[in-house]
């Protein structure tokens, strides 16, 4: 299969994951995804993640992603969403980052300053690529 959008693929995997209570989702790993993996941790929407580095019978490197669940087993992450798509970019000014489910969700943005929520692109004055919301 031709991976003609890996965030797409990345999103994918993260939300099946959740769906079947998986406890670890292995990711192909990029500079674009450990980011994506670092704020959904920031944000509180995993429990981690670790990389696993390539090795003869695994050529790329991998990013283990731990997902998170209420007591009852419930995917913390409700939803996950790209917006940008290669065929159709999605870019915003400061002033038009979207705001997520009133304000609980995330948006992900990749600014010019690196990747970051669409709060702090908001408070920092940058716009850039709606990557992904995540509520």
């Amino acid at each position: 299969m031709s991976m003609t959008d890996p965030i797409a693929d990345f999103l994918t995997r993260v939300r099946n994951g959740a769906r079947a209570s998986h406890d670890i989702v292995s990711i192909p790993s990029s500079k674009l995804k450990r980011e994506l993996a670092r704020i959904l941790k920031e944000q509180g929407y995993i429990d981690g993640y670790t990389f696993e580095p390539a090795s003869p019978e695994q050529p790329a490197e991998l990013i283990k992603i731990r997902l998170k669940y209420t007591g009852n087993r419930r995917p913390v992450i409700q939803g996950i969403q790209r917006v940008s798509r290669p065929g159709q970019r999605t870019y915003v000014g400061h002033s038009d980052i979207p705001k997520i489910q009133g304000g609980l969700g995330t948006a992900i943005i990749s600014t010019s300053q690196g990747v970051m929520t669409g709060h702090e692109a908001r408070s920092k004055g940058v716009g850039g690529e709606v990557v992904a919301k995540v509520w």
